[in-house]
């Protein structure tokens, strides 16, 4: 469990908190290129790490991230008009350019050039992997993009979405790098009649038919044993699990500094699924949920799968949230939940949303009785506290000069007892991290 006080340090995102300063060290998504479709469409009201923002795409086509409201007299600018260039607020015609330069001041004298000496408060951005970034540290200390290969890939070969969600980024964070509950979170069962649960092991398994040897492993260990290897890049969490055999079955995630993590299920060839946790306040989030195959463009049946709901992404209505809720219980189902589902509830994002939501909008970490199976969560916290106290003493996060090595990758493999994490890592992927490189460098990944 964590004091009250380290819960508060690592939750709270606001300007001048420890997390909330480390994470503006680091460039985050605030929307998906396709909410601003086109050179002088509408302007969008965005929320992030607690900031009220605007956003908008120029005549160039050009993305700025300003101030939501105008200097002049407060009026929100979400209302302005998006022309030639700027947006101009309708109160009193004040223009404002995606640098946030007021480059028109009708309501002043041309001559005195006040104009000139008003600006409003934006951000660097940058459009990639579908995305549009921004960049809220220190304007003398931008770092490169995050070189995720699905951004590094042609955009046939990426599915990008996202979705809203009612709790702190913490906790739905700390689900996605959990291999553990997937045994009970999301897995699908056939209860037969009359059926006698196996108490022996201390462990209720109404489990009698599964699809695949992978499911049936999970099934059967609900207790994988948990690696961590830290790399450049964050940390690769690995669970264990037993196959009844010589071999291991490793599901092996990726947490990327300090937002980001990848799904430990893929196996070679497969689609590869990651998600990027972007605060909007303290006590709700966005989702980016992305998936991508290094070797070949999507099919419009996995993007049409996607679109409903497979994968991590969930599905969503027009703005993005999610069709089963917090405000309508996830559309649980309890005769689902009694004959098919440990949740009752559809759809492998929405599940992890139920139980994630459910603790609270911020987890109450001092409650907490942490196990074995956990060790991937306590590596989580431990790094980016440390990295948010170090910053604080004026020593920059590390992983900030290393976003040439974020091209790494998540996945499942079955492999001997006999080997350790980085043999499996050097077998899975070609090396220790997971790192493939830009695509098509590195063909023994695969």
């Amino acid at each position: 469990m964590l004091r009250a006080e380290d819960n508060k340090f690592l939750t709270e995102s606001g300007v001048g908190t420890g997390m909330g300063e480390l994470l503006r060290r680091f460039w985050m998504p605030v929307l998906l290129s396709e909410e601003l479709p086109e050179p002088d469409s509408d302007p969008k009201k965005i929320t992030v790490l607690g900031e009220e923002l605007l956003a908008f795409r120029d005549s160039r086509g050009v993305v700025g991230v300003i101030d939501q409201y105008c200097p002049h007299r407060g009026a929100n600018l979400w209302l302005g008009r998006n022309e030639e260039c700027g947006i101009r607020c309708v109160y009193h015609g004040w223009k404002f350019d995606t640098d946030g330069r007021c480059v028109d001041m009708p309501t002043s004298y041309p001559d005195l050039n006040a104009k000139d000496l008003i600006r409003i408060k934006s951000y660097p951005v940058r459009e990639w992997g579908d995305m549009i970034w921004a960049y809220m540290g220190p304007a003398d200390q931008v770092p490169e993009l995050p070189a995720l290969e699905m951004a590094l890939l042609p955009a046939s070969h990426r599915f990008v979405s996202k979705k809203w969600q009612d709790c702190n980024w913490v906790q739905a964070m700390e689900g996605s790098i959990d291999t553990a509950h997937f045994t009970f979170a999301h897995l699908s069962f056939e209860k037969e009649e009359n059926e006698i649960l196996d108490i022996k092991k201390h462990f209720v398994n109404p489990l009698t038919r599964v699809a695949t040897d992978h499911m049936r492993w999970i099934a059967e260990d609900p207790r994988p044993v948990i690696k961590i290897n830290p790399h450049d890049a964050g940390l690769t969490v690995a669970g264990g699990r037993l196959t009844g055999s010589d071999n291991i079955y490793w599901r092996i995630a990726q947490f990327l500094m300090p937002i980001h993590s990848y799904a430990p299920s893929s196996m070679p060839g497969e689609n590869i699924f990651g998600q990027t946790f972007v605060p909007v306040t303290d006590t709700n989030c966005w989702i980016y949920t992305y998936a991508w195959n290094p070797h070949r463009p999507l099919t419009e049946a996995e993007r049409d799968g996607y679109a409903n709901g497979n994968g991590v992404m969930a599905v969503v209505d027009e703005n993005y949230v999610p069709l089963r809720n917090k405000g309508n219980d996830y559309l649980i189902d309890r005769k689902l939940q009694r004959t098919k589902s440990y949740t009752g509830i559809k759809g492998v994002s929405e599940q992890d949303a139920a139980v994630q939501d459910s603790q609270g909008p911020i987890a109450d970490r001092t409650r907490e009785h942490l196990g074995p199976t956990d060790l991937g969560i306590m590596h989580f916290r431990k790094l980016v506290m440390d990295a948010a106290r170090a910053l604080q003493k004026g020593e920059a996060p590390p992983h900030v000069k290393h976003q040439d090595r974020y091209t790494v990758r998540s996945g499942a493999c079955v492999t001997s007892k006999t080997k350790d994490l980085t043999a499996v890592m050097i077998e899975r992927f070609g090396d220790p991290a997971g790192f493939v490189g830009s695509p098509g460098q590195n063909a023994a990944a695969e």
